[in-house]
């Protein structure tokens, strides 16, 4: 049983502890979060990974190595993602438990050190970031925007997500384009650096088998030298009301084409509904037993994959499938009765308690891991009463199939994406 502990480090600035002596690592990270803006985007989306480059105490990324290796080969990460119209900057840390090292070494104590040193020390030249640390973290940048453009299935789904949402911060994609990184300058980066230490909100997690109090101390110690009289507010925007289905169709030298639909359900955290939503969206598309995958692709064989998602920080369903170009429109008018069959009740109590098994379990395992541990706290920080895997668990299984109906009946079609392929690659 893991034990929960949250306190606080200074304004803005939160500390979380989930401690499990079942393992014999620990991570700890720190997470950033900031209002989406084009205008900073890029400059926020190269940072965290720029920053993990090295710091004055450790000047190259050769030292940085080898102090992870002294500290029984520990890894350090950098991660950008949107959390609803919140962009998330992230770097963590993760090693061994302090009770399995040789001589005593608290790895935990090294290891927030070591983030504070890269977080709050970087090696400036001249006042800023080192141009070659700068020019490769902007050229790595730019090969991500590109791998994920060359994963038509991650392009598709994002395309749609831009459209439905081009009006609204989360339609921005989380690096930005590649023309924004380009033109970034050093300077940028230095001035995104101290905006975010100033005035992002800001949630550090130690998670795992480490003693927190240290990293805890370590952190508070950091935080005393900083000015954090304003931080900004994060706050995501929930569009409830569809005037027009946007229908785009691009074409691309792709063997197999993307269909991705776009819905507003109306609910989105943290309206009591949220669990329910999340219910139907599993009933639907969201395991090998839903009405996507049963009679989209298995009885129709309309597509390849065909599954559907829910984002509760912006209440909106994503419907994803990669079909044969010619299939596109029949597959689009098979997903639209199948949720129609929804909203109608048209599904077994069967139904009802295999998509709330398949939910359950994915909570009941979140634990086993430390990075989903992290994930399943951290998406729930801007919730007032943020849930236990086994408190969202026990909520799914209370779930009637009235509850279900209703917020399937408030499900409206907002976008559909076609990515039409011309049969090659």
């Amino acid at each position: 049983m893991s034990e929960i502990n949250r306190r606080v480090v200074c304004n803005g600035v939160d500390f979380q502890s989930v401690q499990n002596t079942n393992f014999k690592t620990m991570r700890i990270s720190v997470h950033f979060m900031l209002p989406i803006e084009k205008e900073r985007i890029s400059a926020n989306a190269v940072l965290p990974a720029l920053l993990c480059r090295a710091s004055r105490q450790y000047p190259d990324y050769t030292k940085l190595s080898q102090r992870l290796s002294e500290l029984y080969g520990a890894s350090l990460n950098a991660e950008v993602q949107k959390l609803g119209d919140t962009q998330l900057l992230s770097i963590s840390t993760v090693g061994l438990a302090d009770r399995f090292t040789l001589h005593g070494e608290s790895v935990s104590k090294e290891l927030a050190e070591l983030l504070c040193s890269i977080i709050f020390d970087p090696p400036f030249e001249n006042g800023t970031f080192r141009q070659e640390d700068f020019r490769q973290e902007i050229r790595q940048t730019v090969e991500l925007i590109d791998s994920e453009f060359n994963d038509k299935r991650i392009y598709a789904k994002h395309r749609c997500e831009e459209i439905m949402c081009e009006k609204e911060p989360y339609g921005i994609p989380r690096f930005g384009s590649k023309e924004m990184v380009r033109a970034l300058k050093p300077d940028d980066l230095k001035q995104a650096w101290e905006y975010l230490i100033a005035h992002a909100r800001i949630r550090i997690m130690a998670l795992g088998n480490c003693d927190p109090d240290l990293v805890f101390r370590g952190f508070c110690a950091a935080f005393e030298k900083v000015d954090r009289s304003q931080v900004v507010d994060c706050t995501s925007s929930v569009v409830t009301e569809v005037e027009q289905v946007k229908d785009v169709c691009e074409s691309m030298e792709v063997a197999q084409s993307k269909l991705v639909m776009g819905f507003r359900t109306q609910i989105a955290a943290p309206q009591k509904e949220t669990a329910a939503a999340k219910l139907m969206t599993a009933m639907f598309g969201g395991t090998p037993h839903s009405k996507l995958f049963l009679h989209v692709r298995e009885k129709l064989s309309l597509c390849y994959y065909c599954a559907a998602r829910y984002n509760s920080h912006k209440g909106i369903m994503t419907v994803e499938s990669g079909v044969e170009t010619q299939n596109i429109d029949a597959a689009k008018q098979e997903i639209l009765n199948q949720l129609e069959a929804m909203k109608r009740g048209d599904f077994t109590d069967e139904e009802l308690l295999s998509a709330k098994l398949s939910v359950c379990n994915g909570y009941r395992t979140v634990g086993d891991y430390l990075g989903s541990t992290e994930s399943w706290y951290i998406s729930q920080v801007f919730l007032p009463n943020p849930q236990t895997p086994e408190q969202a668990a026990e909520e799914i299984s209370g779930i009637t199939r009235e509850e279900v109906i209703a917020a399937a009946q408030k499900v409206t079609l907002d976008t559909v994406y076609r990515l039409a392929g011309t049969g090659e690659e």
